[in-house]
């Protein structure tokens, strides 16, 4: 009676520490796994190609003088005739790039005099580039670098793109999940990749034509997402 007793003891003390210590909880993990569903992760790529209306260019003044006042005096009159004639001619976003003004030196080393220059960039729709080009070089500008093409609609040509990238996502998803034997279900997470339509530089011009014809063409904007779906 005394063996039995000691045995259902040392029973009950096993059990008293096993909830102490704790022993795996099989359920437990056996509901964490079932939790946890299949997944696919898929790419997709959006494009829409449109034909810029904006163009960006610069235009720049530089003038010399024996003494570097002089150069940068008769440079600010020169920029100022530049500015005037691009406001003149509907020039929009007007904004100093650079001024700088440096020493010229001959062939022995010795200071001649001083270059000064200005630049500034401006705006204008592409159709009146030409004009603008004019117009400045007329005024006085003897250093024009652009257009850059842009779209003033740009935002709205990403959310389109970005709408194409997870269309053609969910496609390529039901092609590997059909051919897998399943089904797609809900998506766990969208990842959007940084991705836009880059500036479109005009050809460098080789010399400054009054009114130079200017071809936009056609630009693309793209965008990229991952999307990962659950299956069925």
């Amino acid at each position: 009676m005394r063996r039995l007793l000691f045995v259902v003891a040392a029973g009950l003390a096993l059990v008293a520490l096993a909830g102490a210590i704790g022993f795996p909880d099989l359920a437990g993990a056996q509901d964490a796994t079932d939790a946890d569903p299949d997944t696919l992760s898929v790419s997709g790529v959006g494009t829409v190609s449109a034909v810029p209306n904006e163009a960006q260019m610069s235009f720049g003044v530089e003038t010399r003088g024996a003494t570097a006042r002089a150069a940068v005096s008769a440079n600010a009159d020169a920029a100022r005739r530049v500015l005037n004639a691009l406001r003149q001619a509907g020039a929009r976003e007007l904004a100093t790039q650079y001024v700088s003004v440096y020493p010229v030196s001959g062939e022995n080393g010795q200071i001649q005099g001083y270059s000064a220059s200005n630049s500034v960039s401006a705006v204008s729709d592409v159709d009146d580039a030409p004009a603008l080009i004019d117009a400045a070089v007329e005024a006085g500008a003897n250093n024009v670098s652009g257009p850059t093409m842009s779209s003033t609609n740009a935002e709205e040509l990403y959310r389109r793109a970005l709408s194409d990238a997870v269309a053609e996502a969910r496609e390529r998803a039901e092609v590997l999940a059909r051919a897998a034997g399943r089904s797609l279900g809900p998506i766990t997470s969208i990842v959007e990749s940084a991705a836009s339509a880059p500036p479109m530089p005009f050809a460098e011009r080789a010399a400054l034509d009054a009114a130079a014809p200017i071809v936009p063409g056609r630009q693309d904007t793209n965008a990229t997402v991952s999307i990962t779906f659950t299956l069925r």
